[in-house]
């Protein structure tokens, strides 16, 4: 399958299976669109009216251009079969019950009253609550016990916010590090937090020992406090934001990113992001948010295509002020075109229910933290482990290939088959398909790839 769009100057030609990106002229572009449907004399009759009188689409030219695709497709560059489809039932079969992360919910709790939050303020549908040590050390364990022979471990201290029960969270890294050198094993944690609680100790901590740590924050003063408010109703943006500064200053340059929701009342979410970048920071995303369709935050149709917009301003001025000296990175723009993801990711996506699962206060597991709270989807506890194998194999299914109205989707390769959560909140099933999701996923890669397109055509490298 081979998608073509023009974006920001160039003609890009994608070809699906292979990976490949060709960015190519007007000529050579409209003879990839003519090749698989078209004998290469219908190609240059209809091209030599088309380009009447250039110099580079003359019969002989085009029939050149025509032997060249011809030998990309040879080449399997272009129009190249899908492999993948017969690897997509066994890959996750081949994994077996082997964990590779967890999600904390260490407090289902919060200091803020978001309207938009997708987890009830915190309490997950349930009461608030706050995860024991034991719990959280036993969730540990658990992740040793079912790793099998990984070594590398990731947990997530997650909530509500996190920061309400940070004891419990020092503990459990201190815990986990007097692990590793007995079971063979290395923990990666991240830390997400809305900021409210930042100190130096916060500081201190995080930056030893969090390999990630991911800020929320919405944008603009107006933006951010019209939603992210305390239980008083105030905004708290003019008290997070210094603390954000000093943790991302103090960290000297370890991973973190900012990470905001834009809803109905910001489609022009790019002024969100340049706010961001111009306070300073450079690893930006935000994110479409997360609702029932009748929320006033939701995001409605007319909205779509002011973000698809958007999402083309955001990639070309990535591309002006990288050229300035003060570049910055958003989320889903980062794509790596020649060394990854692996075939198994391509294919599988995140490992939602099968290698990564969430974890309640009270030891619950669930497929991803977007299905804490819902009944059907618990898959057991960490003292029994996964006691409800038929929810597992649910996600075990979710792949690529699992849904049929993907068949034809060029873009299902990097999704890997989209959300399963936002699939689950959009049509009741895991299987299903959230369409606007999707419009805005194939709009952010088309812009991905634009970005790694100017920079090879900065660069004189091969397309």
């Amino acid at each position: 399958m081979v998608h073509q769009y023009q974006l920001n100057g160039y003609n890009i030609v994608l070809d699906t299976c292979s990976g490949g990106v060709h960015v190519t002229d007007d000529v050579a572009y409209d003879v990839i669109a003519l090749f698989p449907e078209r004998t290469e004399e219908e190609i240059v009759a209809a091209l030599s009216e088309k380009y009447a009188g250039r110099p580079d689409a003359t019969p002989d030219e085009l029939r050149e251009c025509v032997a060249d695709v011809r030998a990309l497709r040879d080449s399997g560059r272009l129009y190249s079969p899908d492999a993948f489809a017969d690897m997509a039932g066994t890959l996750k079969e081949r994994s077996g019950d082997v964990v590779k992360a967890l999600c904390l919910h260490v407090a289902h709790t919060c200091n803020l009253n978001c309207s938009y939050c997708f987890a009830s303020q915190g309490r997950y549908r349930g009461e608030r609550a706050l995860m024991p040590f034991e719990t959280g050390k036993r969730a540990l364990d658990f992740l040793i016990e079912h790793s099998g022979t990984r070594t590398n471990l990731e947990v997530d201290f997650f909530g509500g916010e996190p920061l309400m029960n940070w004891e419990v969270v020092k503990r459990l890294v201190g815990y986990a590090r007097s692990a590793e050198k007995a079971h063979g094993k290395r923990f990666r944690f991240t830390l997400t937090t809305n900021g409210m609680l930042i100190d130096d100790d916060v500081i201190e901590f995080a930056n030893r020992e969090m390999s990630n740590v991911v800020l929320s924050l919405d944008g603009r003063p107006e933006i951010h406090d019209a939603t992210r408010k305390d239980y008083a109703g105030r905004g708290s943006y003019d008290r997070v934001v210094p603390k954000f500064q000093k943790l991302v200053k103090a960290r000297g340059g370890k991973n973190y990113y900012m990470r905001g929701t834009f809803t109905h009342a910001n489609p022009d979410f790019t002024r969100d992001v340049f706010h961001m970048a111009d306070l300073g920071f450079t690893e930006l995303s935000m994110e479409p948010v997360v609702c029932a369709p009748d929320d006033p935050a939701a995001l409605t149709p007319e909205d779509l295509e002011i973000v698809k917009r958007q999402y083309e301003i955001l990639a070309v001025e990535m591309l002006k002020r990288e050229k300035e000296g003060r570049p910055f990175t958003f989320y889903h723009y980062m794509l790596d075109l020649k060394g990854g993801p692996c075939v198994y990711k391509r294919i599988s996506g995140c490992g939602s229910g099968t290698e990564y699962m969430a974890v309640t206060p009270s030891g619950d597991l669930y497929p991803c933290h977007q299905f804490v709270g819902e009944a059907a989807y618990k898959l057991g506890d960490v003292w029994n482990g996964v006691t409800e194998n038929a929810v597992r194999e649910q996600f075990r299914a979710c792949n690529a290939y699992a849904r049929p109205e993907c068949a034809d989707c060029w873009a299902r390769l990097y999704c890997s088959g989209g959300c399963a959560a936002n699939a689950y909140h959009a049509t009741g099933s895991v299987l299903g398909v959230h369409k606007a999701g999707c419009e805005l996923f194939r709009k952010r890669m088309e812009c991905a790839i634009m970005i790694q397109a100017a920079h090879a055509a900065d660069t004189g490298e091969e397309s």
